[in-house]
């Protein structure tokens, strides 16, 4: 059974930092990308950042530079460090994981940047 378990979210004032972790099991999880997805209020889920099996990655415009997605296959976690945040990157934030085309989602984190 595929279970991705989100943390990591918080307050946090515009410019700091945080890093979200997205737990996996019930899969190999070495063999699937991943990513990371957000929902503000009233908006789209959208795509944040992605991370292949072998490591490349991909990100949004609106946070290149700014975010970093990672993986520790030893440890079957993704990370989403988080830097210079703005208010407008409020939002739940979801792990996914795709898995023979069935979409797996985390429970999703808070992250709310505010002064």
């Amino acid at each position: 059974q595929v279970q991705l378990v989100d943390s990591g979210g918080g307050l946090v004032q515009p410019g700091g930092s945080l890093r979200l972790s997205c737990a996996a099991s019930g899969f190999r999880f070495s063999s699937y990308a991943m990513s990371w997805h957000r929902q503000a209020p009233g908006k789209e889920r959208e795509l944040v950042a992605d991370i292949s099996a072998g490591g490349s990655t991909n990100y949004a415009d609106s946070v290149k530079g700014r975010f970093t997605i990672s993986r520790d296959n030893a440890k079957n976690t993704m990370y989403l460090q988080m830097n210079s945040l703005k208010p407008e990157d409020t939002a739940v934030y979801y792990c996914n994981a795709r898995i023979w085309r069935v979409d797996h989602w985390g429970q999703g984190t808070q992250v709310t940047v505010s002064s």
